[in-house]
């Protein structure tokens, strides 16, 4: 029996489309970090930007990413994990983001492409283990 007969995704399958929803939570990110930055200081825009794709990023991840969720049956301790996850990719993009933009006078944006990489690699990895 195959993965897909099962149900169960294959992890370079699931890799791939948590990577296009990420991308996709990443535009929105970057959206509200652009705009924002304009009126409000750069590390407040970048936490915006970054709470507004990890809402996306939760509602795709638990309704096309991820087959086997093992906190279904709990969402609202699901939900809190994956939050949980989250600030601490949330401290790392910050951090990342503040790094390069004060210490190592990088663009705005291209501090944020830096952060986006360590995010994504640190949320996936911290979700797929604690979560899925």
């Amino acid at each position: 029996m195959s993965p897909a007969d099962t149900g169960e995704a294959t992890l370079p399958a699931e890799f791939a489309r948590y990577f296009l929803a990420s991308l996709g939570a990443l535009a929105l990110d970057v959206g509200i970090l652009w705009l924002a930055a304009h009126w409000l200081h750069y590390l407040i825009a970048a936490s915006l930007g970054f709470g507004a794709g990890a809402g996306a990023i939760y509602l795709l991840s638990t309704r096309w990413v991820f087959r086997r969720r093992k906190l279904a049956d709990r969402a609202p301790v699901e939900f809190s994990a994956f939050v949980a996850i989250g600030l601490a990719g949330l401290a790392l993009n910050d951090l990342v983001i503040y790094v390069a933009v004060d210490r190592f006078s990088l663009a705005l944006l291209a501090a944020k492409a830096l952060a986006a990489g360590a995010s994504f690699l640190f949320n996936y990895t911290a979700r797929k283990l604690a979560l899925f």
